[in-house]
């Protein structure tokens, strides 16, 4: 086996898989650039760093169960007149999830609530943080089972390790009181752990009639506004707005 055969080898007992294949060409570089080994060293470890943030990324990617891709740059701030540039660019800074602060976005279907919530858990997932998107109905699925299933088992560690949890169409569903019971463990189990974006299209003062228990209401409530920001998404839905027909520019009507 020759040289660069071995040393690949040798990479991978190492469990340097990406450098391994990469070896051949950053050796070429290195010879065409005349670098120093010091050079050429440190060029194969920011290698292997870099392919190892990347594969962590997508890692987390999967595990944050988005469900769609779509980042902040294709989320167009002209149309939400509630939230201004500087706003939107503060909540892109994500100081706010260092600070453990919340987030409730507001308004009624189509004005872009979900996008947002899932362009800025994206970003976090690109700076490094741990983020679980789950609607609220899988979400108090994933409650309910969680002591007789593994699946909803793993899926709620990961929720409670999470640096940031998005909780969509909060109050979409009424809840019993067991429901409502497990969903304020889970929200005293984040409490001071993480952050929480939740979107509705309810007021949280609205919320009680959803949970029916005006205890566990007021208990959930206390902790997810102690640190929180409201912020209200108003305007026509963008679905309709830029819906597409099958007739072309003429209407049903016509």
């Amino acid at each position: 086996m020759s040289q660069l055969g071995q040393v690949q080898e040798l990479l991978k007992s190492l469990r340097l898989t990406e450098t391994s294949h990469a070896i051949p060409r950053l050796i070429k570089d290195a010879e065409v650039n005349n670098v120093s080994y010091t050079t050429f060293l440190l060029d194969i470890l920011k290698f292997e760093k870099n392919c190892r943030e990347e594969k962590l990324i997508e890692k987390h990617l999967k595990w944050a169960t988005f469900p769609f891709h779509k980042t902040l740059n294709e989320f167009d701030i002209a149309e939400q007149e509630s939230l201004s540039k500087r706003q939107f660019n503060q909540l892109k800074e994500l100081t706010w999830t260092e600070q453990l602060y919340n987030l409730i976005l507001l308004g009624p279907p189509g004005v872009g609530k979900t996008h947002l919530a899932v362009g800025l858990g994206i970003e976090a997932v690109q700076r490094g943080y741990k983020v679980i998107f789950a609607s609220m109905g899988d979400l108090i699925h994933t409650l309910k089972t969680e002591e007789i299933t593994r699946k909803s088992q793993t899926r709620m560690k990961r929720i409670k390790k999470a640096d940031l949890v998005i909780i969509d169409d909060l109050m979409f569903m009424a809840m019993d009181q067991k429901e409502a019971n497990l969903f304020f463990h889970l929200i005293n189990d984040l409490y001071n752990n993480a952050s929480i974006i939740i979107t509705s299209n309810k007021a949280p003062s609205d919320w009680g009639e959803l949970m029916g228990d005006p205890s566990i209401t007021t208990a959930i409530l206390d902790r997810i506004i102690h640190r929180a920001e409201v912020i209200h998404m108003n305007g026509d839905s963008y679905r309709m707005k830029h819906r597409t027909s099958i007739f072309g520019s003429e209407s049903v009507q016509n």
